[in-house]
């Protein structure tokens, strides 16, 4: 069971969580793909550095709450606030910013949907039987090793890697350290692309995100997912041998 605990928010208030959710998103998407770009960081990075260097903890909130928002409301922009926070802070406080904000921003957006659909769907998963009482078991069972999975694959989306778990009722503690961990080596590649950020920008480019993808980078996020995937395949293992 979750231990986010609580009474059942009434019909009517149930869906307003995601609705509020999905309504800022759909309204960022049209309002804010011109805006958070790396064409408007370059016109403004001169002011943002003036600031910074001014008042460097002002910096630091406005910028925390900027990513809280955009993670939280699945807004677009992600990849370009990462890529900042290093341009910003450096590797080691872009990369503390940056992974602090995104887990914030994604309990954020678990907890909203816990709050409303998760506690409903949670509570009919329970009384399922079958096929569908068989993938709740099996994931209560691997829970941690799942949620680190989906964190370190970069092909799961963000916001399904926040929205799914708080629908099928995993532990929220659970969620909140698969998440701080499980970005760390995305978030630290991206802060390492903005700390060379300047230097692009002046020769009027955009920073090549598909660093990600290098073999040199990928290749220890792979190693990861086999390590947490390990004890899935031997729990299944064991559980054939028994059968």
């Amino acid at each position: 069971m979750s231990d986010v605990t609580g009474e059942n928010p009434p019909k009517t208030a149930r869906v307003l969580p995601i609705v509020a959710i999905l309504l800022v998103a759909l309204a960022g998407a049209f309002t804010l793909r011109d805006v958070l770009t790396f064409d408007a960081l370059r016109e403004n990075r001169e002011a943002l550095l003036a600031f910074r260097d001014q008042n460097m903890g002002g910096m630091a909130a406005l910028f925390v709450l900027a990513y809280v928002g955009i993670v939280a409301f699945s807004l677009p922009g992600a990849a370009v606030a990462s890529v900042t926070g290093g341009f910003l802070f450096g590797l080691a406080g872009g990369t503390v910013l940056n992974v602090g904000s995104a887990t914030v921003g994604a309990c954020l957006i678990f907890l909203a949907a816990r709050w409303g659909l998760g506690t409903w769907l949670t509570e009919r998963i329970e009384a399922s039987e079958g096929r569908v009482q068989a993938m709740k078991q099996a994931l209560r069972e691997n829970e941690i090793e799942v949620l680190f999975l989906m964190r370190l694959i970069p092909a799961v989306p963000f916001f399904a890697a926040n929205l799914l778990p708080a629908l099928v009722g995993v532990k929220f503690r659970n969620f909140v350290v698969t998440t701080a961990l499980g970005i760390i080596p995305g978030g630290i590649v991206f802060t390492w692309i903005g700390v060379g950020l300047g230097e692009v920008l002046d020769r009027w480019e955009d920073p090549d995100l598909s660093l990600l993808w290098e073999p040199h980078v990928i290749g220890p996020v792979i190693g990861l997912c086999l390590l947490a995937a390990m004890p899935i395949l031997i729990k299944s293992l064991r559980a054939r041998k028994k059968a």
